[in-house]
């Protein structure tokens, strides 16, 4: 497969509803300036998960005039107080926001593969963190092996798979062992986001190194880090490079 560089911005916890207007404006304006190739969205689109938030990100994401790969977060699904709703069809108003924006990444010599981390009920009482589901798992993986001429094989979920040194934790069940089997597969790195902080590093995934790569926020949820997102630039040659773009940089 013939392999070009690229640019590829990866934002997270946009959480329309709670949203920074200025984080929002100054990213639209890097996008405009920089044009990257596209933008994987890792999840946590909306705060609260109603219809108004989805229109008010769908309206901003599609303004951005570059193809753009979403990922559900926990905040994506309606909630408790729409309990059957949210246990009933927990992925509808995604579900819209995804038919009218996404996109499939389109770059030569790189795959996105997508692996959710997010579920509307769990066997623990905080039903924000993350789990991994077999059969979605194993989709993943079939992906991975679908890919496996691509220079760079990225998977996209909404958690971290294993807790970075954040502030906040992704406590993913099954993450630990989904991660051996991602690297085990050929995946070069994982993006996420949930934890509000960027982070960059490797992991040693059963003798095999992949890279967790974690988004910030353009929410007013700040953790440690202002409001920020990653620049990936990646070419055969060179490999994947990060660079963490803030806005108060």
């Amino acid at each position: 497969m013939t392999s070009q560089p690229c640019t590829l911005f990866h934002v997270s916890d946009l959480h329309f509803g709670a949203e920074d207007a200025a984080a929002l404006a100054w990213f639209a304006a890097e996008v405009a300036t920089h044009r990257p190739d596209a933008i994987i969205c890792t999840g946590d689109l909306t705060m609260r998960g109603t219809r108004k938030e989805f229109a008010a990100a769908a309206r901003y994401l599609g303004s951005l005039a570059v193809p753009v790969s979403l990922e559900p977060g926990n905040h994506d699904m309606p909630y408790y107080w729409e309990l059957i709703t949210r246990l009933r069809h927990p992925f509808a108003r995604y579900a819209e926001l995804t038919r009218a924006v996404h996109r499939d990444l389109a770059v030569a010599g790189v795959a996105l593969v997508s692996l959710p981390t997010v579920a509307p009920a769990q066997w623990r009482l905080n039903w924000s963190k993350g789990r991994v589901d077999s059969a979605q798992l194993a989709d993943a993986l079939a992906r991975l092996e679908q890919a496996k001429g691509a220079g760079l094989r990225l998977v996209a979920c909404h958690h971290p798979l294993v807790d970075a040194d954040t502030h906040g934790k992704g406590s993913t069940r099954g993450g630990r062992a989904a991660l051996a089997r991602l690297a085990a597969a050929g995946a070069d790195a994982v993006l996420s986001g949930h934890v509000h902080d960027p982070f960059d590093r490797t992991h040693d995934a059963g003798g095999r190194d992949i890279r967790l790569i974690g988004a910030g926020t353009l929410s007013e949820r700040l953790r440690d880090t202002p409001p920020s997102y990653n620049r990936l630039e990646w070419s055969a040659s060179t490999g994947l490079k990060l660079e963490v773009r803030r806005l108060a940089d």
